[in-house]
């Protein structure tokens, strides 16, 4: 396998500025992936993920905030500290419009680069490729949620 990168893509009946929101937003985040979130959606900006009651925080640093089109962040760090210098994973979220909603396409990359020996990567790579498979739907469901509640 080449554990080179993890592609996601869904139709969610939301609009893109809906999605954009969803993505990008603490108060969003946490409703359909970590615990807690603490970011904001600016180039260069670093925040955080938390999950439990702090016992995972993982930093982030903000690539890209094109609403309501594109929202990529770094994470995953090998020292646990946001340092530009230093492999990350590189997750992007690339909106387009789709009829009265939006097709979502999510890219990770950057997991070769992360200089893992071969079983910790196949480990990593799997464990990402499953967390995607349950988050993403989750998303989804959530930004529809949004705009069809009262």
């Amino acid at each position: 396998m080449e554990y080179g990168s993890i592609e996601r893509e869904i139709h969610v009946d939301a609009p893109p500025g809906v999605v954009f929101e969803v993505v990008s937003r603490p108060e969003h985040i946490s409703q359909w992936w970590s615990d807690g979130a603490d970011v904001e959606a600016t180039p260069g900006a670093v925040g955080e993920l938390v999950w439990g009651d702090r016992t995972d925080v993982l930093p982030i640093t903000v690539v890209d905030a094109e609403p309501p089109r594109r929202f990529s962040f770094r994470w995953c760090y090998p020292d646990g500290e946001a340092d530009a210098s230093a492999a990350s994973l590189l997750i992007t979220f690339e909106l387009t419009p789709s009829g009265a909603g939006t097709r979502l396409r999510l890219t990770e990359t950057g997991f070769r680069e992360m200089g893992w020996e071969a079983a910790k990567l196949a480990e990593r790579y799997r464990d990402h490729v499953s967390g995607w498979d349950l988050f993403v739907p989750r998303l989804g469901e959530y930004a529809a949620r949004l705009v069809s509640a009262p």
